[in-house]
């Protein structure tokens, strides 16, 4: 299992929401298939199909507790895939 599928399954799993990386969370939102812009401080991802959008901000190193729950619920709701080789890329 390649890290960016542990880092899907805790992101997933709910526990430890504020442990998640910032650039983690980015790179595992990506390779889901958004596309990313940056404005700031603002990371904002949109993908085709999907009304929601994804706004980032890093807190420090860490990703916002809330703002992973937002991404897990879309990844729910769209029953969203990890997309791209399986590889085991560092993350």
């Amino acid at each position: 299992m390649s890290q960016l599928q542990k880092l899907l399954l805790s992101v997933l799993s709910g526990q430890g929401d504020h442990s998640i990386g910032f650039t983690d969370l980015v790179k595992l939102i990506s390779r889901l298939g958004f596309d990313m812009r940056i404005k700031g401080s603002h990371h904002i991802f949109t993908l085709q199909g999907v009304e929601e959008i994804i706004n980032l901000q890093p807190k420090g190193s860490r990703a916002k507790p809330y703002q992973v729950k937002q991404v897990r619920e879309l990844i729910v709701k769209h029953k969203l895939q990890l997309k791209g080789p399986d590889d085991e890329q560092q993350i």
